[in-house]
């Protein structure tokens, strides 16, 4: 079991975000806590000013909404009773057991999950204190919950590792198949809270796996100066599509003040998580030459996406290191020199596909080859209309600079190279006048 506590500005945002997958049909409202009737017999008003009500007490807390997910293994199905035993609990012992809440049972994404909607102020009005909730508080009752309930816990067992390392969007947005700011939304509340970002590559690093992407624009353009920042839809190319919605109109509002905020409380990244990074490349590099394509392969396996920035003209300049292990985020430098864009593509074997063909062209067709073949022949043997066409094979390869050399003008036979023509040595004693 997971459980992940976000606390916002608005109720009413957080709580149409849940009715809202109810209307789609992806989400159910299963239960309520400290309403006056049963949640079934309740339309959106009663629940909605059960909330507004309340916080009228108190209208200095200004941060006053309160949005939980818990989170469950793939292998567990727990009953709608289970569901609401489990968020009761929850609730009373993170000391919200007198609030009003409400609880919705999602099925759109890849693991069952449940979220309960709150306030954080009290019948008496005083506010409820969410400093360090999470470890003094939802912690000790996440552990005693797993016990209680029989669930799989999230520490010390394979299997619950692999299911906290899904996001909770289990695919990349797909342009026209929803709403954009919905899917937005999907991503940013699993990204933004779960990862160790420092920086705008970083975070699109792990955004653009899903489609999404943080921009601030060009240096030069309005949006830049004003400290702007909008999010945009990728399609599968990772070019923009559609039109991109300003950070401030998400509930959440992950604007540029947020994210500088992350930026600098995810500096610190911890020694052991940079050394898992390390180790990984290493050892994909220490078992056998791979290429390029195959170490992204192989890292991917352990948890660990590559994600490379290219230039206009598509070469590679930086590389990023997303590790969904840790949820942390690195650049290439972060983790050393020989970990860089440069020495990794230094210590990959990469031969191009087109290239590859032109080798097993040579090797099939060496045989037909004398010492004495013209080079004109032997450039039409090897390489015919293919090595003319291909765009892929220019001076710059290996079989293109045999191509060249090959083509360049034969040498005439009785040509011989300046250091081979050596004078003859006088003998010993033999006069400079005779």
């Amino acid at each position: 079991m997971v459980a992940i506590i976000k606390t916002g500005y608005s109720i009413q945002k957080v709580f149409y975000y849940n009715e809202n997958k109810v209307k789609e049909n992806v989400a159910q409202c299963i239960g309520a806590g400290n309403y006056p009737i049963d949640v079934d017999k309740m339309g959106l008003t009663v629940k909605l000013n059960r909330f507004l009500k309340q916080l009228e007490l108190n209208e200095n807390v200004k941060r006053n909404s309160v949005h939980i997910s818990i989170n469950f293994d793939l292998s567990e199905n727990h009953s709608k009773e289970k569901l609401m035993a489990i968020a009761d609990t929850y609730m009373q012992k993170i000391g919200f057991g007198e609030q009003p809440y409400l609880v919705y049972q999602h099925n759109d994404s890849g693991h069952p999950h449940i979220h309960l909607v709150s306030i954080n102020v009290q019948r008496d009005s005083k506010r409820i204190d969410m400093q360090n909730i999470g470890k003094n508080r939802s912690e000790p009752a996440r552990k005693e919950i797993e016990e209680r309930f029989g669930l799989v816990k999230a520490q010390g067992n394979k299997n619950s590792i692999d299911f906290m390392l899904k996001p909770i969007i289990s695919q990349k947005i797909q342009y026209g198949r929803s709403e954009s700011k919905k899917a937005i939304t999907n991503v940013l509340n699993q990204v933004l809270s779960s990862y160790k970002y420092a920086s705008f590559p970083e975070l699109n690093a792990v955004l653009k796996q899903y489609n999404v992407l943080a921009d601030r624009g060009n240096e030069d353009s309005k949006m830049y100066k004003a400290k702007g920042l909008m999010y945009r839809i990728l399609d599968d190319d990772g070019k923009p599509i559609g039109v991109p919605i300003k950070a401030s109109l998400f509930y959440n509002k992950p604007t540029l003040k947020f994210l500088e905020e992350k930026f600098a409380s995810n500096k610190t990244n911890e020694v052991s998580n940079i050394r898992r990074v390390k180790n990984a490349i290493d050892m994909a590099f220490f078992k056998t030459q791979i290429s390029l394509a195959e170490l992204v392969q192989v890292l991917q396996k352990d948890g660990i996406n590559t994600v490379f920035r290219k230039n206009a003209e598509g070469l590679i300049y930086g590389i990023t290191y997303v590790d969904h292990t840790t949820k942390c985020v690195f650049n290439g430098s972060t983790l050393g020199k020989q970990y860089s864009a440069k020495a990794i593509q230094e210590r990959c074997t990469f031969i191009n596909p087109a290239e590859q063909k032109m080798t097993n062209l040579v090797s099939e067709k060496l045989y037909e080859i004398t010492f004495e073949t013209p080079k004109s022949e032997i450039v039409a043997a090897l390489f015919g209309d293919y090595f003319r066409n291909n765009k892929y094979v220019g001076s710059s390869t290996i079989m293109g600079q045999l191509a060249e050399m090959l083509t360049q003008s034969e040498q005439t036979a009785n040509y011989l190279p300046y250091e081979l023509r050596n004078k003859k040595k006088k003998r010993r004693g033999q006069s400079n006048n005779r």
